[in-house]
């Protein structure tokens, strides 16, 4: 439910011989270094019944939850409606005897139901609506989905799907999930904030639709990002879902299909521009901080004109990052890493390779800059680590001749010859070792081009980077077969695995999801003020080193999805521990650092059923 659960665990015991038939005592390590006489075994290791309406559940002692509500109330409240799992003494406690079916179904059984009518789905839209209607009803069930099986919930709660679902948002809208700040509401804000029902938000996501996955601008349409990156803090992040908020700042948009749809949610009026946009967003800015002064901020899915001055207004002041910037940048790094891994390469030849990054956005810059940055890291100066870059957008290779077209981010990348040569030419003329997209143009990454690269380069790294598939600059079967298998090949939509010559490759997913939420709990949990670019690095550094040399062979530059929570917590613990370093976690008490990792553990929210007691005020 609401709780962040803790495993007991009960020491180290042994069963004495040579007793008969009578319980042993069992001994234990105490803290003074002697062995003294424990509890019987018997005694601690109560398992789940296995019959009666307890049957696979657990008698032991669980904190119950407080809630206000009662009755249907309770029924109807995602945060605590357990479905047909409320126990018989729970609904009778509870005041909703008789308003559910008399049997009651564990969550493993509730689990299979629902699992069993997704799986009879062909369309991804279908499952989607499914899960999302658990996910609207009850919250620990959905997120107990999420946990067990995010390696096929992953692609139907998030990318690619989560694309058909914004550009649907309207037809599908069924409760209210989220708030909505727009310019009708300036001067409102401070206010509105306490609309929000929940008193303790750690994690906010903040889109204004403006360049939503692939697909551009779509509004207020695109609050289905923010539900499902939401959905990941809480199922991968351990974040518990009390404590998140998605948002929308719908400052119009410059749809037309969107301004003429007469079903459309939102303010049907041209994007604000210049000052009256800034002012929107920073209202909300400081009214989130107001209310919820130690919250962090992920931006998501703003247009690349937006993006980095929004980035850098906040991140030296509030606990803030951006997700398509820093947090893309960070899982390319470890990507990247992963692939000189493979190549049998240590990171610090990051500095010798030649990177072709086709797309000069926010995603793509700010991958520049990350990947910049860990050269810097590895020893290499600025002037030779931006050596190694070739960005190119729709006009060609960025370069001086047009510095006056470019931002300040822009122009860092801007070589001093050959502005405008196609990516082609660039292949021929320079040779990279990787390619990276992130221009949302499928099919982008021809035939001609990757075998091109392939003659120059043994193992060429290629990571067409873009969302949903249909976006991809290359598919993997593509990237495979072109590269006759030789290629590290990673996405950020999923592909099904390539056979070349009768050798199986697994591609995997470059998804910002192994980042985000390790980094959000981090932060939150060490109390920071800011989110440093450092942090991002140990991060990326953290992903990097958890793939293992089987899953490299294999093709895998990141790990399985089934893995994602435990890769959380480490990225989680590497976080904590560059803010420990930097003076940046004052939430942790001595007791804490002694042992980060059954610390993170303790923390993170694990959705299983508790008790519920109705909060009652007794007045004398």
């Amino acid at each position: 439910m609401l709780r962040s659960t803790t495993l007991l665990r009960s020491g180290v015991y042994r069963r004495m011989a040579g007793m008969g038939g009578a319980i042993a005592p069992s001994f234990r390590l105490m803290s003074n270094g002697t062995w003294g006489e424990s509890i019987p075994d018997e005694y601690v290791d109560e398992g789940p019944a296995t019959e009666g309406e307890w049957k696979g559940c657990t008698r032991k002692f669980l904190a119950p939850i407080s809630t206000p509500s009662r009755g249907s109330e309770i029924l109807h409240n995602p945060l605590y409606n357990k479905f047909t799992a409320f126990k018989t003494g729970e609904r009778d406690r509870l005041r909703f005897r008789g308003l559910l079916p008399p049997r009651p179904l564990n969550i493993e059984t509730q689990k299979e139901r629902v699992l069993q009518a997704i799986r009879a789905e062909d369309s991804m839209i279908r499952k989607h609506t499914l899960i999302e209607d658990v996910h609207d009803r009850n919250e620990t069930l959905y997120h107990r989905i999420l946990v067990d099986h995010m390696e096929e919930m992953a692609p139907i709660i998030y990318t690619p799907t989560v694309g058909q679902a914004c550009n649907e948002f309207a037809m599908r809208y069924r409760r209210p999930r989220g708030m909505y700040f727009s310019a009708q509401d300036r001067g409102h804000m401070a206010s509105m904030v306490y609309n929000w029902p929940q008193t303790d938000v750690h994690v906010i996501v903040v889109t204004d639709g403006s360049r939503i996955l692939g697909l551009g601008d779509l509004g207020c349409n695109g609050m289905g990002i923010p539900i499902g990156k939401l959905s990941l803090y809480c199922a991968a992040g351990g974040i518990a879902p009390h404590r998140v908020m998605p948002v929308v700042l719908d400052v119009g948009t410059d749809n037309e299909a969107l301004l003429n749809d007469k079903f459309y949610l939102g303010i049907q009026k041209p994007r604000l521009q210049g000052a009256p946009y800034y002012h929107v967003v920073d209202e909300f800015i400081q009214a989130a901080r107001h209310r919820w002064p130690n919250v962090l901020i992920q931006f998501e899915d703003f247009s690349s004109d937006k993006a980095q001055k929004l980035l850098n207004k906040y991140r030296d002041e509030v606990l803030c990052f951006n997700d398509d910037i820093q947090g893309t940048g960070a899982t390319t790094l470890a990507g990247v890493l992963g692939g000189l891994r493979a190549k049998g390469e240590k990171p610090t030849s990051l500095g010798d390779q030649r990177i072709l990054i086709a797309g000069a956005g926010s995603a793509g810059i700010g991958v520049a800059q990350v990947l910049l940055a860990a050269m810097v890291e590895h020893g290499r100066s600025e002037e030779e680590a931006k050596r190694c870059f070739f960005v190119a957008d729709e006009k060609g290779l960025l370069a001086t001749d047009r510095i006056s077209e470019l931002s300040p981010e822009q122009a860092l990348f801007a070589r001093d010859t050959d502005g405008g040569l196609s990516l082609s030419g660039i292949v021929n003329k320079y040779k990279p070792t990787m390619i990276l997209g992130m221009t949302a143009v499928g099919g982008l990454f021809s035939e001609k081009l990757i075998r091109d690269m392939a003659e120059h380069c043994e193992r060429p790294i290629i990571f067409p980077l873009s969302n949903p598939t249909t976006k991809a600059e290359c598919s993997a079967q593509q990237a495979f077969e072109w590269t006759d298998g030789r290629c590290i090949f990673a996405s950020g939509s999923p592909f099904d695995p390539v056979e070349i010559k009768g050798k199986k490759f697994y591609p995997t997913q470059c998804n910002n999801m192994f980042v985000f939420p390790g980094v959000g709990l981090g932060v939150t949990l060490a109390g920071s003020k800011t989110v440093s670019d450092r942090m991002l690095h140990v991060a990326a550094e953290a992903l990097a080193n958890y793939v293992t040399e089987e899953e490299l062979a294999e093709g895998k530059v990141f790990p399985k999805l089934d893995t994602i929570r435990d890769v959380s917590k480490k990225v989680a613990i590497a976080v904590i521990e560059e803010a420990i370093r930097t003076g940046q976690a004052p939430a942790l008490s001595e007791k804490d650092l002694a042992n980060l990792d059954e610390f993170v553990s303790r923390k993170m929210y694990d959705p299983i059923y508790v008790p519920l007691i109705e909060k009652r005020n007794i007045s004398i």
